[in-house]
């Protein structure tokens, strides 16, 4: 059985990224032979006949769906045109290519912004589309939300097997620095570190510090999402509906963004004053998963917060010094 999966033909949309780096780099520890990959040079994604001929060519067996333009508040508030457009045409015309094509098993990884600002805590699969988005990333968050419901039409109109995953907040080996564009861990390693070398007495991060939010290693993400790819038709829909094949990923657990930065502080050694800056947004009040399907699943974690910040700050100190 395990022999029979690694001969899969794979194509990893996205390998460049966070989640795609992590992903290749698991696939090939686990004996994956046949991995394909394309950079944008290579292969445009938002263009249509480029990617149908793409797959035409290569006649794959699984495709992980990693590849999106991502960023944080500030990018999203920014680039929202650039956010809303790239990703829902990436998501169209990998997931069309896939069934015109025959592709097995495709997995469309998607964010926990898809659910209501103000939805119940923790989130569950069931409280998309029940009420108004945060408007902080609303572009994106509904490029994600089509793209889920892409995955479902195809599934109900031609019986394919595409599934759906919406994790927390990712972090961890191959995050994005960016201070303009990155996400929250990266972006408060980034600003913390600085101050620390330039001696600043006090750094001042966006918003209340209110707000809570959780966090997944990358590596566990990885792990989680070659299971849940290699799991039967039958073991998903179990655990799904047909018109909510989405699963949440995560830890379970949240911790405000005030704890995240003095954890963030501490790992790093700065002993100076944190200000939070309340002309800045908050973004979501909350953001928790409710992660019973992933449990009923057997997707285990194995990194702890403290641990994968103190990894992902030791990576950034090794691209500095390169």
């Amino acid at each position: 059985m395990i022999k029979n999966r690694l001969k899969n033909k794979i194509f990893l949309a996205g390998h460049n990224g966070m989640v795609g780096k992590s992903l290749n780099k698991l696939l090939i520890k686990k004996g994956y032979k046949n991995i394909i990959t394309a950079n944008r040079a290579k292969l445009d994604l938002t263009n249509q006949t480029k990617v149908n001929n793409f797959f035409k060519k290569n006649k794959f067996d699984q495709v992980y769906l990693c590849a999106a333009k991502v960023g944080g508040i500030m990018a999203n508030q920014t680039y929202p045109a650039n956010f809303i457009y790239d990703n829902i045409m990436i998501a169209t015309n990998i997931i069309h290519a896939s069934w015109k094509n025959n592709v097995k098993k495709l997995l469309f990884i998607g964010s926990s912004c898809i659910y209501p600002k103000k939805t119940k805590q923790p989130m569950k699969e069931d409280y998309l589309l029940t009420s108004k988005l945060e408007e902080s990333n609303e572009p994106y968050a509904i490029s994600k939300i089509a793209g889920i419901k892409i995955c479902e039409s195809y599934n109900r109109q031609y019986d394919t097997d595409f599934r759906c995953v919406m994790p927390t907040n990712l972090y961890g080996t191959g995050d994005n620095f960016d201070e303009l564009s990155s996400h929250v861990i990266p972006g408060l390693i980034v600003k913390i570190h600085r101050a620390k070398i330039t001696k600043l007495p006090f750094v001042k991060v966006w918003g209340s510090g209110k707000p809570k939010r959780e966090f997944l290693y990358v590596d566990d993400m990885a792990n989680i999402c070659e299971r849940i790819m290699n799991l039967s038709k039958n073991q998903i829909k179990k655990v799904t509906k047909p018109r909510k094949i989405h699963i949440n990923l995560g830890t379970g657990k949240g911790i405000s963004i005030k704890n995240l930065t003095k954890i963030v502080a501490k790992v790093i050694g700065y002993k100076g004053k944190i200000i939070f800056d309340r002309n800045y947004p908050d973004g979501h009040p909350q953001k928790v998963n409710d992660i019973s399907i992933q449990k009923k699943l057997k997707c285990k974690i194995s990194n702890n917060l403290l641990g994968g910040i103190k990894s992902t700050y030791l990576e950034y100190l090794s691209r500095k010094v390169k």
